[in-house]
């Protein structure tokens, strides 16, 4: 009887302790649930539904807390019946969600507005009134050749026999002319930078030697316009000789990136390629031009609308060289050329035109302030006009540059603006002394003089074996389609050397860039180099 007690006694005992280790179990899958659901984000909109009311997941533990092993719960607790909700809580609403911070706007580099508007308007009337132009004049000028009672038909014979294939193959030249600059300038920057402003002097004195040996007034006039501008670039070569390492050494650092885009002289090829085209059909205009009224006016037209249209060709070029640089320097990104192209040709083509209109004037007005400071104090009449240009000037790097490109295509400025703010940029780095001297804008406009006086040597050789009268008119316009063209290759090695000045002037701890300019303000700080800039107004007129 005794035995079976214990037995009874032994099994209650252990039915009791296999109900406790049961009660266990249960108790630690419980809490391993709860210790999951502790991890949830307390913003997630997730609750734990308890005993038929809702209790908002306690926030996240800590990272050393959330793979603790939890201790064992106590003897006390572990038949604790949770006390029921309350009314109030049950219904608790959540707490707020946590807001981000809101953070400083910075400057977008992908800006889908349309830079100047206006500007970009007048020249797609005038792109639209040029082609409508040159279509009519196509028109008269076949219309004269097949009508044989026409006076003027022999004068478009003439000149579609000695004029047209003169202009196609100074247009040829030019092209591979402008091309073999730019691989030059990239393979041998140091001698090239020698090599352009005396191969300048030396070809437009020759031109212009040859024109005055054929002993017509016509070309004597334009013989002289060559040596005299043939003396000025010698004068300026022997001006600039102490910048000249320093401009290679920029030329050397700013050209490195371009053979990380084997691509980047793709949009110089589309835009020589077009300007061959319209300087086809425009040379094509010029002769129907002479079978209808006021032909002089018409040429004149003719002339600066063409002038116009190339210009916003390399500026095309520029915009899309110097997106591709600039994003490069600014955030090392590989951007992709025939994006930034496009980009050139739609919103920001605007700020294209308007710049082509403006910085060629302020180039010439630059030329001509430097002058006038030459002579600044011989005489009263030219110390006026030298103190007034100079007043100018001030003024008008200030409001428009060419160093705008590069913002312009980074971040979508207008052409105003960006000026402002990259010229403010130079002076805060105390760079605009660096600037103002940069050789790089005077190299890629003597590379277009350069190859405007070659392609005037053959063409004027030509034409005065076959018919001499057209000579002097020939020379002039296979200069300026030389001049042109040209300009439209250099404009890469421009914008390199543009986007490494602005960009540095953005972010000089940039580790893309060396100590070159800062160097070189160093020296120009102490007094060990010199530069010669741009003439500002002296400080006893601004007091």
């Amino acid at each position: 009887m005794e035995k079976e007690k214990v037995d009874l006694e032994k099994g209650q005992v252990g039915a009791f302790v296999e109900d406790k280790s049961l009660e266990r179990n249960e108790d630690q899958r419980d809490h391993f649930h709860i210790s999951m659901l502790q991890t949830l984000n307390p913003t997630n909109p997730l609750r734990i539904v308890v005993n038929g009311g809702t209790r908002v997941a306690p926030p996240p533990p800590s990272q050393s807390s959330r793979f603790q092993v939890p201790a064992p719960p106590s003897q006390s607790s572990r038949f604790q019946v949770p006390p029921p909700p309350s009314q109030s809580s049950r219904f608790q609403a959540p707490p707020p969600r946590s807001t981000p911070t809101p953070q400083q706007s910075v400057t977008t580099l992908n800006s889908r507005r349309f830079t100047n508007k206006i500007t970009l308007l007048l020249y797609l009337v005038h792109k639209v009134a040029a082609i409508a132009l040159v279509g009519f004049l196509i028109f008269k000028g076949v219309q004269g050749l097949i009508d044989a009672s026409n006076p003027a038909r022999r004068k478009e014979e003439r000149v579609l026999k000695y004029f047209l294939p003169q202009v196609e193959a100074a247009s040829l030249l030019s092209i591979t002319l402008a091309f073999a600059w730019q691989k030059a300038l990239r393979e041998w920057p140091r001698i090239m930078v020698y090599f352009i402003i005396w191969c300048t002097f030396f070809m437009s004195l020759s031109a212009g030697i040859l024109l005055i040996c054929f002993q017509k007034p016509a070309t004597d006039g334009v013989g002289v316009c060559f040596i005299a501008f043939a003396i000025g670039n010698g004068l300026y070569a022997c001006w600039v000789s102490q910048r000249v390492g320093f401009c290679f050494k920029v030329l050397l650092k700013a050209l490195e990136p371009v053979d990380k885009f084997p691509d980047l002289n793709g949009p110089a090829y589309w835009m020589l390629g077009s300007g061959f085209l319209w300087m086809s059909l425009w040379i094509l205009a010029v002769i129907g031009a002479l079978n209808f009224y006021y032909t002089p006016l018409v040429i004149i037209a003719l002339v600066l609308s063409l002038a116009w249209t190339t210009e916003v060709m390399r500026n095309v070029v520029n915009l899309t060289v110097s997106r591709v640089i600039a994003l490069y320097y600014l955030r090392g990104m590989q951007s992709n050329t025939q994006f930034c192209f496009q980009r050139a040709l739609s919103r920001n083509l605007g700020s294209a035109c308007l710049g082509s209109l403006f910085v060629p004037a302020i180039e010439a007005l630059r030329i001509v302030a430097r002058g006038l400071n030459l002579l600044e104090g011989e005489d009263e009449f030219m110390f006026s006009c030298a103190h007034c240009c100079l007043n100018v000037m001030q003024s008008i790097f200030r409001y428009g540059n060419g160093w705008a490109y590069v913002q312009i295509a980074a971040y979508g400025k207008s052409f105003v603006r960006a000026s402002q703010d990259t010229w403010a940029l130079f002076e805060r780095e105390e760079m605009v002394s660096i600037v103002d001297s940069d050789m790089t804008s005077a190299l890629c406009f003597l590379t277009g003089v350069c190859s405007g006086s070659i392609c005037v040597i053959v063409v004027a050789a030509w034409t005065a074996t076959v018919h001499r009268p057209f000579t002097a008119t020939i020379s002039l316009l296979a200069f300026f389609i030389g001049y042109l063209m040209t300009r439209i290759a250099m404009a890469l090695p421009h914008a390199c050397v543009s986007c490494y000045y602005v960009c540095y002037a953005e972010n000089p701890e940039n580790r893309l860039f060396d100590k070159t300019i800062k160097e070189r303000l160093e020296m120009i700080k102490t007094g060990r180099d010199v530069v010669m800039a741009t003439p500002r107004v002296p400080r006893r007129f601004t007091r």
